[in-house]
């Protein structure tokens, strides 16, 4: 039995505690980093998280949602940590990070595949850097050997591909996380509403167009969070469907259950398929490697 169990909110972090005798659970959500997309509620497997849409007042832009962690049902299993492609939870015991979920391959991470040819870098350019819309890119270049560091937060990063698109010398290289379908259909659209323009962490990705005061979408640049989904005041004016999402290996059969919630149904079996397929293969594999002796 828990001798403490607390939460604390402010602006700008959300902390929920569970001290036991030996040791003590806290889930940090940092509202700065959080843009309130549904992923982690989505996958909860206590239900404890809930995302809420916060009500916009005459004149002002919307806001994000907001989000709240039930501090009686939260486990501390760190599912959340993994799924959020913010880097906005953190999960520790004892003040250390823990990833127990990975270390056992229950739960996969997120792969953030970004590479950068500082060769290619100009040393008086930042193009990135000022490109980045959630400011995860720092720029340095040494005058006297010409030498340019590129410094990335990638726990953070989204990967929407802004910095690559931008760059002039093609050095940067992204692989997005989740690969989907984000279509607005403009006859549900109200004219003039920006809602999700509001709400949208990377910039461009959504737009008002001027010709009809509608929003479209650049899926060049959007990472799927569904963010926008949730504050759009029309039902049916957005639909979002995610397709893959690129993770690390993982055995459990919780990870199969949380695919089918955040893609669907077909994309999880594809993704089964995939496993049984690569399965029969090492088989095979390890089968003929004494013939080959």
């Amino acid at each position: 039995m828990p001798m403490k169990i607390q939460k604390t909110e402010s602006n700008n972090q959300l902390v929920v505690e569970r001290i036991h005798h030996a040791k003590s659970y806290r889930l940090i959500v940092d509202r700065k980093l959080c843009v309130g997309c549904e992923l982690c509620s989505l996958i909860c497997p206590r239900e404890s998280i809930t995302i809420t849409r916060q009500p916009k007042k005459e004149g002002q832009k919307a806001q994000r949602p907001m989000i709240d962690v039930d501090e009686v049902k939260c486990q501390y299993c760190g599912i959340c940590v993994t799924i959020c492609p913010y880097g906005a939870v953190q999960v520790t015991i004892d003040g250390e990070d823990i990833a127990s979920v990975v270390e056992k391959e229950s739960f996969p991470q997120l792969i953030r595949e970004i590479t950068v040819d500082v060769t290619k870098c100009p040393t008086d350019c930042n193009d990135c850097e000022e490109a980045c819309p959630l400011d995860l890119i720092k720029v340095t270049s040494n005058p006297e050997t010409s030498k340019v560091t590129v410094n990335i937060r990638e726990e953070q990063c989204p990967c929407c591909r802004i910095c690559e698109v931008k760059c002039p010398e093609g050095a940067i290289l992204v692989r997005r996380i989740f690969t989907g379908k984000l279509k607005i259909n403009q006859e549900k659209c109200p004219s003039g509403c920006r809602d999700c323009l509001d709400v949208c962490p990377i910039t461009g990705a959504l737009y008002l167009s001027e010709e009809d005061s509608k929003v479209y979408v650049n899926e060049l640049f959007c990472t799927y969070c569904g963010v926008c989904n949730i504050i759009c005041p029309e039902e049916g004016a957005l639909e979002l469907s995610r397709s893959t999402i690129r993770h690390t290996p993982v055995r459990s059969g919780a990870w199969n259950k949380a695919l089918e919630k955040l893609t669907s149904t077909v994309e999880m079996t594809k993704e089964l398929r995939g496993k049984g397929r690569k399965r029969t293969m090492e088989a095979v594999r390890k089968r003929l490697e004494p013939r080959k002796k």
